[in-house]
């Protein structure tokens, strides 16, 4: 009975201590985890206040393409009618920037965090889809400032009526928090809606889904594209199609690289059989 209750209590023993270690383990990885985010915090606010800065110039910048519509007419301006304004929009403009451009930080903290639990192999296959997040954003909101704003802006000022008889004069004269908001709006999404690609291939990738699902889902995705374009834009058809349009674009696009990534993967699977 002693030595019984003796082995028993080495076993519990022995169990305690591989559940300690555990906890360790888990205590280590959450205080990594708590510093990855501490540099990413502190990344995002330094650069917040260097954005804040230049946040007139960031602002300039985004009412270029009205700039542009409006070139060669005097008088056209923007406004703000409540005191705080115009400084709560550049708060909104540093924070937006310096979201933006902390972001490759962000990802960079994610990867060191995760990275080390990942074999070769895995590595190889998550590293593009990081690198290809933030590049699909910024084409999104390439997009939509060298094509998208000029043509909508120019549609919606058509709106203007001159004075006449029987009529009164209907001038445009944006406040600046609202001129603000639609751009970050539009920008936002646009920037998300191109990262389809990597959310359709990583589901390819983990076997959720296939190049000839994705084919037989067209017709629907096509659907949700609208619906989408719908929600997520002004309600003109112009910005609508401007992003209902590339959304199926990318689907298709997707469909190519998908198809050509389970391809790559079948020869390697293939290779591998034959040396084994």
């Amino acid at each position: 009975m002693v030595d019984n209750t003796s082995d028993g209590t080495g076993a519990d023993s022995l169990g305690e201590e591989e559940i300690e270690k555990s906890r360790m383990s888990l205590v280590d990885h959450l205080t990594e985890l708590r510093r990855r985010l501490l540099y990413s915090v502190v990344a995002f606010v330094l650069l917040f206040f260097v954005c804040f800065y230049f946040a007139g110039t960031f602002f300039n910048f985004l009412v270029e393409p009205l700039a542009q519509v409006w070139e060669g007419q005097e008088g056209r301006q923007l406004i703000y009618t409540a005191l705080t304004e115009k400084f709560f929009t550049e708060i909104k403009v540093a924070f937006f920037a310096a979201a933006f451009i902390s972001f490759p930080v962000l990802a960079s903290q994610i990867w060191m965090f995760v990275a080390p639990g990942l074999f070769t192999r895995e590595k190889m296959a998550f590293l593009p889809f990081l690198i290809a997040t933030p590049i699909l954003f910024f084409l999104g909101g390439i997009f939509v400032y060298y094509i998208l704003l000029p043509v909508a802006w120019q549609f919606f000022a058509s709106f203007e009526q001159l004075a006449g008889e029987g009529a009164l004069a209907i001038s445009l004269v944006p406040k600046v928090n609202e001129y603000l908001s639609l751009v970050m709006r539009l920008i936002f999404a646009f920037g998300l809606s191109f990262e389809l690609p990597v959310i359709l291939l990583i589901l390819v990738k983990v076997g959720m889904t296939s190049p000839a699902g994705l084919r037989k889902k067209r017709r629907y995705a096509i659907v949700v594209a609208f619906v989408a374009a719908a929600i997520l834009t002004p309600p003109d058809p112009i910005s609508q199609l401007a992003l209902a349009l590339p959304i199926i674009l990318l689907y298709e696009m997707s469909i190519l690289v998908a198809t050509y990534m389970i391809r790559g993967r079948d020869e390697e699977d293939e290779e591998e059989a034959e040396e084994a």
